[in-house]
């Protein structure tokens, strides 16, 4: 049997400097969690992932039967200032463009707010805004964070105020947290909708999630099929499947809901991820950092089988 195509020897692939065919897909970590507001630690998760990913074995899918590896590479983390959001984003946006010109590209993170530096710069390549499906218990709609113009939970407010996103295609699932009522319904009233975790409590089949997945579909088309980018918090995840991060939320996804959306949802047109939040110091038995590692692979698996056929 051989490991995932998430490296251990990461360092050797050199963030910058590619092979001189790139693969399709690229991976790289985001190491960073200077801003998160409750229990630190995400700057551990892209490590723990890879590793939490060897116990993949051969790496088939088995609903896709494919495998991402040999479509992947992993870039290692980037080299990031670790204390200012500003130089960090800063650096982010400096970087992303050579990764992205190259590969369809899955980012490790740390925390939430490394979501608006890679919807800055993705919009810049595509030249037209993106849908959003966003997985997460918090909205991230705060116009401030905690008297600080911007954070891990100001992120989507800044990026539809930037017109990153089209309004109409952002949709959120999972969302559970106390928070005043502009904050929690703030994507649906700039057009975009809305699916808690109490809407969606005893559901995870496909035909249970039917309704869900239709209505992301019916917004795309509506609005001429957009690139669509998932970011995927781990703590949209019940805490009894990812206890492994920074502020967990009682009344969450199964992993075989957010697997379902995910597997089902693999024919859109996808330009990119992000898992975040993955904070193993508070991990129990590897728990979140597998969930992590097996939503990453299900996303590539389902991307090589689209360009398969």
């Amino acid at each position: 049997m051989t490991d995932f195509a998430f490296r251990s020897d990461s360092h050797f692939l050199k963030v910058g400097a590619p092979a001189a065919t790139p693969r399709p897909y690229g991976l790289a970590g985001v190491a960073w969690d200077s801003s998160t507001t409750n229990r630190p630690g995400a700057r551990f998760g892209p490590r723990a992932i890879r590793e939490a990913s060897h116990m993949l074995c051969d790496g088939i899918h088995p609903l896709f039967n494919t495998t991402p590896v040999g479509h992947l590479d992993d870039l290692g983390d980037l080299a990031l200032p670790n204390t200012s959001l500003e130089r960090m984003r800063a650096e982010m946006a400096r970087q992303l463009p050579a990764l992205l010109a190259q590969r369809h590209m899955v980012w490790l993170g740390g925390d939430h707010s490394i979501t608006l530096p890679i919807l800055r710069a993705l919009k810049a390549q595509l030249g037209r805004p993106l849908a959003v499906f966003h997985v997460d218990a918090h909205c991230d709609t705060w116009e401030d964070h905690f008297g600080e113009p911007s954070g891990h939970g100001t992120w989507v407010y800044e990026a539809i105020q930037e017109g990153l996103v089209v309004n109409e295609c952002f949709t959120q699932v999972g969302i559970r947290s106390a928070g005043e009522r502009e904050a929690r319904e703030y994507v649906r009233d700039q057009g975009g909708q809305i699916f808690t975790a109490r809407d969606l409590r005893g559901l995870e089949s496909p035909a249970q999630l039917a309704g869900v997945m239709a209505s992301v579909r019916e917004r795309l088309a509506a609005h001429g099929n957009p690139p669509i980018y998932l970011s995927l918090d781990i703590d949209g995840l019940d805490p009894a499947f990812a206890p492994g991060t920074g502020t967990p939320e009682p009344g969450g996804l199964s992993s075989a809901a957010l697997l379902t959306l995910v597997e089902e949802l693999a024919d859109l047109p996808w330009v990119g991820m992000d898992c975040v939040e993955v904070a193993p110091a508070y991990d129990h038995a590897e728990l979140t950092s597998s969930a992590a590692a097996t939503l990453v692979w299900t996303y590539l698996a389902g991307r090589v089988a689209q360009h398969r056929g």
